[in-house]
């Protein structure tokens, strides 16, 4: 299998390199590609950089050079939800933009872009599988929507802005919906996993430096060994 790992930042791609050792570099689009052979599996491990255009650009970019069989999204989030905590891992099933308010042009609902679907659903067997290695594993993580923006979110006013239309959210970031669009227009299967690292609140940017590092190692761990079993 061709699998990427994708990552935003620097630092939680770090710990991937921990596991894996690197064969190769390639450029893709404005992106480089470190690849790896695992157990007979090519990996494919970048970065994403930061926000919906740089997810949506680079993982394009890569998909559309290389047919890539799975794509593993990582990463943080902050918490949306009273009982996700920080250190909990999601699963989400779904994402969709908080940022996009477009019912004025159409039959559309909050969060969804013109001619796209509401939600971008994250259904497929491979999200089945890796669902039942964690449960294997013994590995609680909880389910839901996480819900996309260019911002990062770090006040109670933001976050209850956000929860007047996204009620049902668990999380926020920046890259997600952005990746389940590409994933959806290229039908690829899309395992995403987001480590929360902060509350969403005004402690936010101090939580999320110290949370990050340790959510981030979290994901790779899991992901790394994940990776290592599949044949």
């Amino acid at each position: 299998m061709k699998i990427a790992i994708i990552v935003p930042m620097e630092i939680e791609a770090a710990y991937y390199r921990d596991n894996f050792h690197s064969e190769t570099k390639e450029m893709f689009g404005s992106t480089e590609f470190e690849h790896f052979s695992v157990n007979g599996n090519d990996i494919y491990l970048g970065l994403s950089g930061i926000g919906k255009v740089q997810a949506a650009m680079n993982l394009s970019s890569l998909l559309s050079n290389v047919d890539i069989d799975l794509i593993f999204m990582t990463g943080s989030a902050g918490s949306m939800d009273k009982n996700i905590h920080k250190e909990d891992l999601i699963l989400p099933t779904s994402f969709t933009y908080h940022d996009a308010h477009n019912t004025a042009a159409g039959n559309y609902v909050e969060g969804q872009i013109p001619q796209e679907p509401a939600e971008f659903k994250l259904d497929s067997d491979a999200r089945d599988k890796f669902k039942t290695y964690l449960k294997q594993k013994g590995i609680d993580y909880k389910e839901g929507l996480i819900v996309t923006g260019d911002s990062f979110i770090a006040s109670e006013k933001q976050k209850e802005e956000i929860k007047k239309n996204f009620a049902n959210a668990l999380g926020v970031e920046m890259e997600g919906a952005a990746f389940a669009q590409v994933a959806y227009h290229f039908n690829k299967p899309l395992i995403a996993m987001r480590a929360i690292s902060d509350n969403g609140d005004e402690n936010a940017d101090e939580d999320f430096d110290t949370f990050v590092k340790k959510v981030g190692a979290k994901a790779a761990k899991l992901i790394s060994e994940y990776v290592e079993e599949i044949n």
